[in-house]
């Protein structure tokens, strides 16, 4: 079993989709939060259920795909690091 750390950008982004799609509904953000959560608590048991991720061709760096959102993480011993979480139409981050 995995440990889950988010990283403090990860963090930012899913505060920045709850404000952003709150602002039309509060209960859709909070459902969206919720989800996105849900997928990454999975990946302690699972951690490299998540695809390679195109831009970064290493078994290392994963993403799973919730609703239009992409959660990339990387896999390291016994934890799983949540490194950004963004729409998925957006360019990949150079850095993260």
């Amino acid at each position: 079993m995995s440990r889950i750390v988010w990283s403090p950008q990860s963090l930012r982004d899913v505060e920045a989709i709850r404000a952003y799609i709150a602002e039309d509904s509060p209960h859709y953000a909070d459902l969206m939060v919720r989800r996105i959560v849900a997928v990454i608590e999975r990946l302690t048991d699972f951690p490299e259920s998540g695809r390679i991720v195109p831009e970064r061709p290493t078994s290392l760096v994963r993403e799973v795909i919730v609703g239009r959102f992409r959660v990339v993480y990387r896999v390291q011993e016994e934890r799983v690091e949540v490194v950004t979480v963004f729409r998925g139409t957006r360019r990949f981050p150079d850095v993260f």
